[in-house]
């Protein structure tokens, strides 16, 4: 039991005559190894691109609520008077008439001819 401790101390095992084995999969442990590094690596960036995104998104969002509700202020018919009024644009006191325009029936190039 000693002497078998003593050798795996020692790293007996990588020198030995069939060594290669050993090598081969302690190589193969390490690339996977560095894999799941990188992938882990990969995986936390995306998390945090994906987290930055979404406080960028909401932060847009809330500017977009907090234009349109400036916009409805401004749309507003009070608004609007207020501002005609500062330039001296007064409101119309004579109501607007509704313009009817008939439409000319074009004749047929038979019809003009008949005529």
């Amino acid at each position: 039991m000693k002497a078998s401790i003593y050798n795996i101390l020692k790293a007996r095992f990588l020198i030995n005559g069939d060594a290669t084995k050993n090598w081969r999969f302690i190589v193969f442990v390490i690339i996977l190894a560095i894999i799941m590094i990188a992938n882990t690596q990969r995986y936390e960036q995306k998390v945090f691109k994906i987290a930055a995104l979404t406080s960028h998104v909401k932060e847009l969002r809330s500017e977009f609520v907090d234009r349109r509700s400036q916009l409805m202020k401004l749309r507003m018919e009070s608004t609007v008077s207020n501002k005609m009024i500062e330039k001296e644009i007064f409101p119309s006191t004579v109501p607007p008439i509704k313009i009817k325009v008939k439409k000319v029936e074009e004749q047929s190039f038979l019809k003009k001819l008949w005529q």
